[in-house]
């Protein structure tokens, strides 16, 4: 007898800058929380350019509710200012302990101005997230490819889910910050044995996956659109990561990188 064929892949896709463009809701969502901590913080209603500067930067939701604290607070230099610093990773800890925070006090209130905007305003919520042209459609042809997508994100699971269900989209699986790390999932995942992929925006956050022992065999793709940083698609082959342009996103899945 034959073998038996390899179940077909399942796309684990980011959310934030791959599938959906958010970026007024992330500002107003860190906006919100800042003030919900700090009420005397000035802060305008539009994205400021740092936020959208740092945006690429910005690994999970507390972040953003920082950088919006250190727009308001005015610093300059790398010294006195997150925004300034060359170095944001360094920088995120000297920054937290200038307000007196921590990464779970500004993640709860990122997330309670969250729930309360989908509890008492769902629609308009809802209509800060836009999903990037195409995105759609191309998961809906998924299936016929034979192939299963997910959403692996940092963002809370049950807000993805929500703007998920709003477009009419049902992912085979749905991760967010509350399952651990982006590694740590694909890790539990390998049980399935089947071919993974996983689809960025965050160079970083694919780097990651590239560096973690059981991993090798997961196929990393980083998008070129959403939040990309200046640079982040040189070098891309030398570290095992393909470069999926929106053509390359549209066609069958045997013409991806």
């Amino acid at each position: 007898m034959p073998p038996e064929s390899t179940p077909g892949p399942l796309l684990l896709f980011d959310f934030d800058g791959v599938l959906v463009d958010g970026m007024s809701e992330y500002w107003w969502a860190a906006r919100s929380a800042a003030l919900r901590l700090e009420p005397s913080l000035r802060l305008p209603v539009a994205p400021p350019r740092d936020f959208t500067r740092l945006r690429p930067l910005i690994h999970k939701g507390w972040e953003m509710v920082l950088v919006a604290a250190e727009h308001a607070s005015g610093g300059s230099t790398p010294d006195d200012s997150l925004i300034a610093a060359p170095d944001y990773g360094a920088a995120l800890e000297p920054a937290l302990r200038r307000h007196g925070w921590s990464a779970e006090q500004l993640q709860a209130a990122l997330e309670e101005v969250r729930a309360e905007a989908l509890q008492q305003q769902p629609q308009v919520w809802l209509e800060r997230h836009r999903f990037y042209p195409g995105v759609v459609e191309r998961l809906g042809r998924l299936a016929d490819e034979g192939a299963d997508w997910g959403v692996l994100t940092t963002k809370g699971g049950s807000f993805a889910a929500e703007i998920l269900a709003a477009a009419g989209l049902r992912p085979h699986c749905l991760f967010g910050h509350e399952q651990g790390s982006k590694p740590e999932v694909l890790l539990r995942l390998r049980e399935l044995e089947r071919p993974l992929w996983f689809i960025e925006d965050r160079r970083p956050t694919l780097e990651s996956v590239r560096g973690t022992p059981g991993l090798e065999s997961v196929r990393c793709l980083l998008v070129a659109w959403g939040y990309l940083a200046p640079g982040d698609e040189q070098g891309l082959d030398q570290i095992g990561i393909g470069w999926l342009t929106a053509e390359r996103f549209a066609a069958p899945l045997a013409d991806w990188p």
